[in-house]
């Protein structure tokens, strides 16, 4: 006969309780049908994503502000107004005028480009620098760099061989950034990151399927919540790093609810609770809690259209789908999975196999005890260390990042050094004024 619960396992009562008890229990039982149901949900959200074609793009509107308004009011009023400006970075041992036809004849060949507006004369006295070695060329495109195709680069290339073959340095900067950086494939971080989560799983827990199982649960909740998002970016457009953002929040919680309920269930049944009762109690206490956090983070990430940045706003909601499906995992696959593995979770320990104290008196519930005997001494405490890890805030300095923090084998970090070392500050940083008179702009 198996023992009664403990009393942190017990349910409140109500009816909520009972309902998410008997759900947590029914998907206990059931397991096979659980996971089926995920899968057969994956695959169908999968290939409704795949049919769409959604693509992840940066489209930044910030209307109300004033570049907004002085872009808004030279595409109005100022012909030739280009939508985007790149650099062209010309440096040589020798004196560029020695060149002076070749780079010409490159920049002509690059205003016949498609997208390509404008090019400047390098050797105007603004450009070229005081001891004639670097020499830039702005070049205005008409849609926005974002917009900018991935084979101008190839295209720049071939424009620049000439003048490449004669001992010419070029580099590209501005806009062109968007096509000259390298794509990063950071899969690779990805997998060190769950092997890390795995071994810290696996050293604090102590049983290879208690580290599994969060693990598990919290890769199939994102690959559904991606999935769903691809459907719906469909539709609204998402930024480029909507992906790896509702990615990297819904593993994280996703991990953090699985290990929540494990770690109650394994107790539960270590006191002599039949898995699939204990499935139900830890569904009705710890799943309830799961639930109320993942709405309370929903909230919060949904908080960033208060910025009035819609595209702040999307990435927030993106981040929405990846913390949802892990909290429906955790009412849902995580009982499942644990029904599925019962009382054989514990059989494979790696040394010290943990779980949730049952009994008051270990090292947790005596520090609970603590705190409450001396509540101000640890409220001062703990403001004091907050204080002291904050404190670099002060120091903080806002900004974006520019093409000065680029990899220094990246094009634009050798075309940003350039500029700067031979023009000086601010070369990297130009702004422009835009004067509206009696109807008039200049």
């Amino acid at each position: 006969m198996p023992v009664a619960p403990p009393p942190h396992g017990q349910s409140t009562g109500d009816e909520s309780s009972r309902g998410l008890a008997r759900w947590g229990q029914w998907c206990a039982r059931r397991p096979l049908y659980v996971i089926g149901a995920w899968f057969v949900a994956i695959v169908v959200a999968a290939l409704s994503a795949s049919a769409l074609h959604t693509t992840f793009r940066d489209s930044v509107s910030l209307s109300g502000t004033q570049a907004a308004i002085g872009q808004r009011v030279l595409a109005r009023d100022v012909a030739g107004t280009v939508a985007s400006t790149g650099v062209i970075v010309f440096s040589s041992p020798t004196a560029l005028s020695s060149q002076h036809s070749a780079i010409t004849r490159a920049l002509a060949t690059v205003t016949t480009l498609e997208d390509v507006a404008t090019t400047s004369d390098p050797f105007t006295a603004t450009s070229l620098s005081a001891n004639g070695l670097v020499a830039y060329s702005n070049v205005g495109f008409r849609v926005t760099s974002r917009q900018l195709p991935a084979a101008l680069r190839g295209q720049l290339d071939r424009a620049m061989s000439s003048v490449r073959h004669l001992g010419v340095r070029v580099s590209y900067g501005g806009a062109l950034d968007q096509v000259t950086t390298p794509t990063v494939n950071d899969h690779a971080s990805e997998v060190v990151g769950f092997v890390v989560a795995f071994a810290v799983l696996l050293g604090v827990f102590g049983s290879l399927f208690g580290a599994i199982l969060p693990l598990l649960s919290a890769l199939i909740s994102i690959v559904a919540g991606l999935s769903l998002l691809d459907i719906v970016g469909s539709s609204l457009v998402f930024g480029a790093s909507a992906p790896k953002l509702a990615a990297m929040i819904g593993i994280g919680v996703g991990i953090d609810y699985a290990v929540f309920l494990t770690t109650r269930f394994r107790q539960h049944v270590r006191d002599g609770v039949a898995p699939v009762r204990a499935a139900g109690l830890i569904t009705s206490t710890s799943g309830r809690a799961v639930l109320v956090a993942a709405g309370t983070v929903s909230l919060a990430l949904l908080g960033l259209y208060a910025s009035g940045v819609t595209f702040i706003g999307l990435l927030g909601l993106a981040a929405v789908f990846g913390v949802v499906t892990a909290a429906l995992g955790g009412v849902t696959l995580v009982p499942a999975l644990l029904g599925l593995f019962g009382r054989r979770i514990d059989r494979l320990r790696i040394g010290r196999s943990v779980a949730e104290s049952g009994t008051d008196t270990d090292g947790w519930h005596r520090y609970a005890a603590a705190l409450s005997r001396h509540p101000w001494v640890y409220v001062s405490a703990g403001i004091v260390v907050l204080a002291l890890i904050a404190a670099p805030v002060l120091f903080l300095q806002t900004g974006h990042v520019g093409d000065g923090a680029s990899p220094a084998s990246y094009t634009s970090r050798q075309a940003y050094d350039t500029m700067a070392h031979s023009f000086g500050a601010g070369a990297n940083g130009p702004f422009t004024i835009v004067v509206t008179r009696a109807g008039r702009t200049t």
